[in-house]
């Protein structure tokens, strides 16, 4: 088989870049995919009654980028959507991020967006280096509001106690003293209208590129030649985990069809306390309609599995560089599990749409 690019794994940068490089520098591109599916994680498909079901989780699209969503929405119409999120603290529902109703809320108070700051003042530690989750978190709301909401949903979610895990991970959960619920605040927030998998099939649409689908690389990557590879999968599988395996947590889903109108009032409630999930999400929230019938998804996170997140910890990023050290001249790594490193989606296309080509 002869192409002008390789790019393994079509998930939202794969198909990103093959996009690019199709349309921008007319090459032939293949992809080739180990799922039987495209889209990776952003995957998506309608239940018998309508709901747009995420298949590995709740992909919420959000950014500031006006290149990210202008690319984007050449192939998709959008659904405007406004991401809600609450915690379930001791068998009540409080919004997250933290803001001034989940304060009031939790301790009984009366605080208004005046005085609140006060009482944040008040409670909050002053470590001398803010090298850790805990640090970040405590240094904000204190050492309460940390152990009720943050201190074992981090530890469920990434397998590491938060001291162990560096400040930037919780920079992406903010922190507010008024009453907007919203969990992003980013520009542009929205859902495909017709879901992430139509909207990557639009991306896939082009007589340059083909995709294999089913199909291991490394079964199949004598029979290629080709001038350029790109790879969005683990980078320590690529190099047959020469230096030893890098950790990822892993996720997986229970998912549950429900004859009911509405499960939860919002499509994701944290559990930050005693629960083996991590949170649920109603998938329904996603999109309009109404029908009898609801689909619910209870999230695990374990070390078991097929990768889903980096542990950017000291060790783990130590030996993501030994790999990123090796040196091939016609291999780049890209994405998630490529770079080693906490992408949002936003962030990975980005990426993609600013290197040159």
């Amino acid at each position: 088989m002869k192409t002008d690019i390789l790019i393994i794994g079509a998930g939202i940068a794969g198909i990103t870049l093959a996009r690019r490089m199709a349309e921008e520098k007319n090459l032939k591109v293949l992809l080739v995919e180990r799922r039987k599916h495209i889209g990776g994680y952003c995957f998506d498909y309608r239940d018998p009654n309508g709901i747009l079901v995420h298949r590995y989780g709740p992909h919420i699209f959000r950014t500031d980028s006006e290149q990210v969503y202008n690319f984007l929405s050449r192939f998709t119409d959008w659904y405007d959507y406004q991401h809600k999120v609450l915690a379930n603290v001791e068998g009540k529902l409080y919004p997250m991020p933290i803001n001034l109703d989940t304060v009031n809320g939790y301790l009984g108070t009366n605080y208004t967006s005046e005085n609140v700051a006060e009482y944040f003042e008040k409670v909050k530690t002053f470590p001398k280096e803010i090298n850790n989750v805990k640090d970040a978190v405590e240094s904000q709301i204190g050492p309460v509001f940390y152990k009720a909401f943050f201190e074992n949903y981090t530890k469920k979610q990434w397998g590491e106690a938060p001291g162990n895990l560096p400040a930037d991970i919780i920079a992406r959960i903010p922190i507010r003293a008024n009453r907007d619920d919203r969990y992003f605040t980013a520009k542009y927030q929205a859902i495909p209208a017709e879901g992430y998998t139509a909207m990557m099939q639009r991306m896939l649409d082009h007589k340059n590129i083909r995709v294999l689908l089913n199909t291991d690389y490394k079964e199949i990557q004598n029979e290629i030649e080709c001038s350029k590879i790109f790879y969005s999968g683990s980078i320590d599988e690529f190099y047959d985990y020469r230096f030893g395996r890098l950790p990822y947590r892993c996720v997986s889903f229970k998912f549950e069809e429900l004859g009911m109108e509405e499960y939860q009032p919002v499509a994701v409630v944290n559990y930050p306390n005693n629960f083996g999930y991590t949170r649920i999400t109603e998938f329904k929230h996603f999109g309009k309609g109404k029908t009898g019938h609801t689909v619910i998804a209870k999230e695990y996170s374990s070390d078991c599995g097929e990768p889903s997140y980096p542990i950017p910890i000291k060790d783990n990023l130590k030996l993501y560089r030994k790999y990123e050290g090796i040196k091939q001249e016609n291999v780049i790594f890209i994405g998630r599990l490529g770079r080693y490193r906490y992408y949002s989606m936003d962030q990975i296309i980005e990426e993609l749409l600013s290197i040159a080509l």
